[in-house]
């Protein structure tokens, strides 16, 4: 099921669909010149279309709007503790490299995570993740992410690693397994607001008692219809096929 994930999350890459109409297309241009161009023409139309903010952004906003935003000095003295989702690490390859720690563009799990840290110093906080690249090489996440926490000074003992998880699934079964967790006892969820409603269903499919608090968010209220960046936009729309394709391919398998 692991290989078959980074097979799905190939598949959801939109510059790979722009790659293989242009790869059908030129193959096609000598026999079926008409087909051909059409083919091609059609990846132009996607690669210039994928930079249009707003319609990624439409998808998008309605997975972060699925959980409530939790203001940054709410009161969290009530919970068993904070299971926080890798994902936010930069790649053991470079971390490996490098004393510093290394992050991504999901860094508000991490940081969200050490200020509540620092506010409530008896809230038990689980780090889970292992290595989720499908060759991964260097030290897992679990261990980039313990980098991260004493690079800031926060005491060893504060946060717990689950280190064998390969995706949110695993990220469930394994911290329940941990020892010390009950999972029927009130828990935070921290992760990406646009991987919140996957990671929630997982979750409590698997007998987590959880509460989302969603960070690291990449749509506001409205997205300017002029808003247009290639960058961003294949990334938006990765996001939203990987996460959409994803919910699926877990529904089929009753994991959510």
């Amino acid at each position: 099921m692991f290989f078959l994930g980074k097979v799905l999350g190939l598949i959801t890459q939109p510059l790979v669909w722009v790659a293989a109409l242009l790869l059908l297309g030129l193959l096609t241009l000598q026999r079926k010149p008409r087909l051909g161009r059409g083919l091609v023409m059609g990846a132009l139309a996607m690669l210039l279309m994928m930079g249009w903010l707003p319609l990624p952004d439409l998808g998008l906003r309605a997975l972060e709007g699925r959980y409530t935003e939790i203001a940054p000095h709410a009161d969290l003295s009530g919970y068993a503790g904070v299971v926080l989702l890798g994902g936010a690490m930069g790649s053991g390859n470079v971390a490996q490299a490098h004393s510093q720690p290394v992050v991504n563009d999901a860094a508000e799990r991490m940081s969200a995570t050490a200020a509540i840290v620092l506010r409530y110093p008896n809230l038990p906080v689980i780090f889970t993740g292992g290595e989720g690249a499908l060759l991964g090489t260097g030290p897992n996440e679990a261990d980039r992410a313990q980098v991260f926490f004493d690079s800031l000074g926060i005491a060893t003992n504060r946060v717990r690693y689950e280190s064998a998880s390969r995706n949110t699934y695993e990220n469930a079964i394994l911290t329940a397994q941990m020892p010390g967790v009950n999972k029927t006892e009130k828990w935070l969820l921290l992760t990406s607001a646009w991987h919140m409603p996957r990671s929630m269903a997982t979750f409590e499919k698997a007998g987590w008692n959880v509460t989302a608090y969603p960070v690291d968010y990449r749509t506001g209220a409205s997205t300017p219809w002029t808003d247009y960046d290639l960058l961003a936009g294949s990334d938006h729309w990765q996001i939203l096929l990987h996460e959409v394709v994803g919910m699926l391919a877990y529904r089929l398998t009753g994991r959510l």
